[in-house]
């Protein structure tokens, strides 16, 4: 099971970006929009609803999932990654190539 919350230490050691108001914005937008997908999905299993009308609610979800990501880490790329880079700190495209490992699974 994953802890829920991080240790004092564990949060100062995670990195951090600071977002422009619009990429903020959209984010939240995006995310909230699922969290309401999420919560119409409980709702048809809390009615009966039938399995491939679930399922097919479940793939949107995933669709838009994906599709944040794909935004998240197309922003990644061209703003931490650019920027560390360029800072000389090569240890992001290792971060970057393990981050991408993960998401491809």
């Amino acid at each position: 099971m994953e802890k829920e919350m991080n240790t004092e230490a564990e949060q100062e050691d995670m990195k951090t970006k600071e977002r422009s108001e619009k990429e903020y914005k959209d984010m939240i937008n995006r995310l909230s929009r699922i969290e309401g997908q999420i919560r119409g999905i409980k709702g048809m299993v809390e009615k009966n609803v039938y399995c491939t009308d679930i399922l097919v609610q479940v793939a949107a979800v995933n669709a838009a999932l994906n599709s944040f990501n794909r935004v998240l880490l197309a922003n990644h790329i061209k703003t931490c990654v650019t920027r560390d880079i360029k800072d000389g700190k090569e240890e992001t495209v290792d971060e970057l190539v393990n981050t991408l490992k993960k998401l491809m699974k």
